[in-house]
């Protein structure tokens, strides 16, 4: 059973990671669409500046590329499961960073609405399920 689990874990960790990158591409709609957060990179890029107020303006482009880029290999390695221990604990701990970015920049309710803290969380119980290799 516990293989089980950590498939599903997995597998929606992966999703939910692709599905935050496909949004800022556009695959799910323009901005402004129903159930679309950003709908583009310069929309999301706004949205890390909010998150990241204390960074300079000049280096938000670069922070939401890496953010982008971090999600899309981490959703990947984890529905491929390369290298899943460390996958799971950069994934857990870049989760844990937007949570509490999210948590001072706009307070409590964005993270506990969009299950943040929950998702690190999943991701540090995957994190522990994989044997020490």
């Amino acid at each position: 059973m516990e293989a089980v689990a950590t498939i599903l874990l997995r597998i929606a960790l992966a999703l939910a990671f692709l599905s935050a990158v496909a949004d800022r591409f556009g695959l799910w709609g323009k901005p402004g669409s129903p159930g679309v957060s950003w709908g583009n990179m310069t929309q999301f890029n706004a949205y890390v500046a909010k998150l990241n107020w204390f960074l300079p303006t000049a280096v938000i482009p670069l922070t939401g590329w890496a953010a982008t880029a971090a999600e899309l290999l981490l959703g990947l390695g984890l529905l491929i499961g390369w290298q899943l221990r460390w996958v799971s604990l950069a994934s857990a701990l870049l989760l844990l960073s937007f949570g509490l970015a999210m948590l001072l920049a706009l307070g409590p309710k964005a993270p506990l609405d969009y299950s943040v803290f929950t998702a690190s969380c999943a991701a540090f119980l995957l994190f522990a399920l994989q044997k020490a290799q």
